[in-house]
């Protein structure tokens, strides 16, 4: 399985033309053609071979929305594993700093393998990287992933169908609460194989006494005809 993986190690001073210099100012950013559209299709058709997921979950059952996912199982698909390990090295030094603008103690080391040891360590063990399948009428409540102790404050998810082509509506959606102000919301334009990353829980945001959290959330939109799936890659593992 080929891929195009664009992101490359972390530059040794800010660059202005680094789309993840909006996580800062918006609590997401999106990264455009992380994959091409053949991986997207590959990606996409993984969701009809469960014998390569640990769960199936039907939203509607829990209250989630409506629509499905699984949660692939380990071993990881070569290609979510590689995406996994590269997406956590270019993000770690981020989630270093935020936790450090937050009075966060929690640091993440460089290597991905050393995190999920620690993770495993406190009964974290089950893969969280997951296949999300809507059709029409499907939506995604807004909702946070968070499976244990041990949480990576970023996440991403990557679009592996064509809007207006595979389907249509299903924005992908992120409300953001400030302390005593309203909520905000941002519908995250996307392309098939754009990735989006954002804030899992809470980020930092500069005020004019320092820095505060503000806490987000994130769900998709009612899809109006058609079929939409999304690679969803999360850094930590569940309890």
């Amino acid at each position: 399985m080929t891929t195009q993986l664009k992101l490359m190690p972390p530059p040794p001073v800010p660059d202005a033309a680094d789309p993840l210099i909006a996580l800062d100012r918006e609590g997401w950013a999106v990264l455009p053609g992380l994959i091409d559209a053949a991986a997207c299709d590959r990606l996409a058709a993984l969701y009809g071979a469960p014998a390569g997921f640990r769960s199936h979950i039907h939203m509607a059952r829990h209250g989630f929305g409506r629509g499905e996912y699984r949660y692939f199982a380990y071993p990881l698909p070569p290609l979510v594993e590689a995406l996994r390990g590269m997406l956590y090295a270019r993000l770690t030094p981020i989630a270093n700093r935020w936790h450090e603008r937050m009075g966060m103690t929690a640091r993440f080391p460089a290597d991905h393998a050393e995190f999920l040891a620690r993770c495993h360590d406190a009964g974290q063990r089950r893969p969280t990287p997951l296949l999300l399948q809507y059709g029409a009428g499907d939506y995604n409540c807004l909702h946070q992933d968070l499976y244990g102790e041990h949480v990576f404050p970023l996440q991403v998810a990557v679009l592996l169908s064509a809007p207006e082509e595979d389907f249509t509506g299903g924005e992908f959606v992120l409300t953001e609460q400030r302390p005593r102000m309203q909520s905000r919301a941002a519908v995250v334009p996307l392309a098939k194989g754009d990735a989006v990353v954002f804030a899992v829980n809470a980020r930092p945001v500069r005020g004019s006494r320092g820095d505060y959290r503000v806490t987000m959330r994130h769900g998709v939109s009612e899809i109006r005809s058609g079929r939409r799936h999304t690679l969803g890659v999360i850094f930590h593992d569940a309890a």
